[in-house]
C-alpha cells in the first residue's frame, strides 16, 4: 500500500529514535548513558502521584473532562502565571493537550495556511520544522551563530522576513543550546513581532530549569501588545519530573486557543484526565 506524501516526506524524530535505541541497550545489560531525550533521572514527586491515585480511587478520573481541559487545571495555570509570568489568564485563554508537543502541532494547524513562513532560529529542537510541514507552512530556518552565544538578532530576522512570514518559534531557555535570550534582547524581538505582526510560539518548556545566575524572562510578560501576539507553550514535563504523563498547555488570545482546542476535539478529546489531576496538584502544590 502506498502512504500518504506527507508521511513520506516526514522525518521520524530523531530524539526518540535514539532514546528508544539507548533504552533498548540498557534492557540487554549494557551501561548506557543516555544523552537522548530531555528528561529528569529521577520520579514524579510523592505528593503530584499521590493526587493521582486519589483521582482515581474517588472515581474523578473515570470520565472525559472538557477537551480544553478541567477547570481545577486551568484555575492552577492561571496561578501558575500569575506567580511566574506576572499577570492573569483567563479561562478562555488556555487550552491543555497530550503533552507540550501535541500543543505545539495544534498550534501550527491552526494558524499556518499552505505556504505561510515559520521562522525558526537554529539550531532547534528537531521537531518544529516537521510540523511546520505538516501544516503545509514553509520553515525558514536562521543560523543563530555560536560567537553570539546561539542567539538570532533583530536584523536576522528583518533579513528573513517576507510578506508570507506569519509565525517566529522562539525558545528560550533553549533546547538543545541551553541559551537564553536577556530581557533588553526579548523585548527588542518583541517589538520586531509586533511591529509586522507576526505571531511569536514561545516554547517555554524550559523556563524554570535555569542555573548559575541567569534569569528567565517570558517575552509575554515584557508589554501587553507583545502579550497579544504571543502564544506561550509549556508544561508539567520538565520541571516536574512528569515526561510519561503527558500534559501540556498553551496559553494565548482566545480565538487562537479555541482553534487548538477544536482541532485536540477532532483528534485527541482531552488528555488523560489522571494526569490532568496529577497537574493540577503540580503547578499549584508545593513549588520548592
Amino acid at each position: 500500500m502506498k502512504l500518504s506524501n506527507r508521511v513520506l516526506e516526514m522525518e521520524e524524530s530523531v530524539t526518540l529514535a535514539a532514546g528508544a535505541r539507548a533504552k533498548a541497550l540498557k534492557a540487554e545489560g549494557r551501561d548506557i548513558l543516555s544523552l537522548t531525550l530531555g528528561e529528569p533521572d529521577f520520579t514524579t514527586p510523592k505528593n503530584i502521584q499521590d493526587a493521582a491515585i486519589a483521582s482515581i480511587r474517588d472515581g474523578r478520573a473515570s470520565f472525559y473532562t472538557v477537551t480544553s481541559g478541567l477547570p481545577e487545571l486551568k484555575a492552577a495555570v492561571n496561578s501558575y502565571f500569575e506567580r511566574f509570568y506576572g499577570y492573569s489568564v483567563a479561562s478562555n485563554q488556555v487550552t491543555v493537550a497530550a503533552g507540550a508537543k501535541y500543543s505545539l502541532y495544534t498550534f501550527f494547524m491552526a494558524v499556518v495556511n499552505p505556504g505561510d513562513e515559520v521562522i525558526i532560529p537554529t539550531p532547534y529542537w528537531v521537531s518544529y520544522g516537521d510540523q511546520v510541514k505538516m501544516a503545509e507552512g514553509v520553515p525558514v530556518f536562521v543560523s543563530a551563530k555560536e560567537d553570539n552565544h546561539f542567539k538570532v538578532t533583530v536584523e536576522q530576522l528583518e533579513a528573513a522576513r517576507t510578506d508570507k512570514t506569519k509565525v517566529l518559534v522562539l525558545n528560550s531557555p533553549s533546547n538543545p543550546t541551553g541559551m537564553i535570550y536577556t530581557r533588553e534582547e526579548l523585548l527588542a524581538i518583541g517589538n520586531w513581532a509586533v511591529e509586522n505582526d507576526i505571531l511569536i510560539l514561545a516554547d517555554d518548556i524550559y523556563g524554570r530549569l535555569v542555573y548559575n545566575g541567569h534569569e528567565f524572562t517570558p517575552i509575554s510578560s515584557l508589554s501587553e501588545a507583545i502579550r497579544k501576539q504571543t502564544v506561550v507553550i509549556n508544561g508539567v514535563s520538565k520541571t516536574y519530573a512528569m515526561t510519561g504523563w503527558r500534559i501540556g498547555y498553551a496559553v494565548g488570545e482566545a480565538d487562537i486557543i479555541a482553534a487548538m482546542s477544536k482541532i485536540a476535539g477532532q483528534t485527541t478529546s482531552n488528555p488523560s484526565a489522571v494526569a490532568q489531576y496529577a497537574a493540577v496538584e503540580a503547578l499549584s502544590g508545593e513549588q520548592d
